[in-house]
């Protein structure tokens, strides 16, 4: 499995409205809106890294209410 952490602006007013869309997203496993730079962090997981660019990634940024993405995989995972 290939996890990756995206980076979301939106349209002003439009954060929760766009992470409430996004949760329902196949691949998407949490969808939060937060406060800073960027308004929704998305955590994705799909079987492979092509997978996750060519089917998870874009159907993420195709939501209305998205200006910009940063896309971030996780090279590893640290769990105790």
């Amino acid at each position: 499995m290939v996890e990756a952490y995206v980076l979301i602006q939106t349209e002003v007013g439009r954060a929760e409205v766009v992470a409430k869309q996004l949760a329902g997203l196949p691949g998407v496993v949490s969808a939060e809106y937060v406060t800073g730079p960027y308004d929704v962090v998305v955590r994705l997981r799909a079987e492979t890294l092509a997978a996750l660019q060519s089917d998870v990634v874009p159907t993420v940024q195709q939501v209305p209410g998205i200006t910009r993405t940063l896309t971030c995989p996780i090279a590893e995972t640290s769990r105790p």
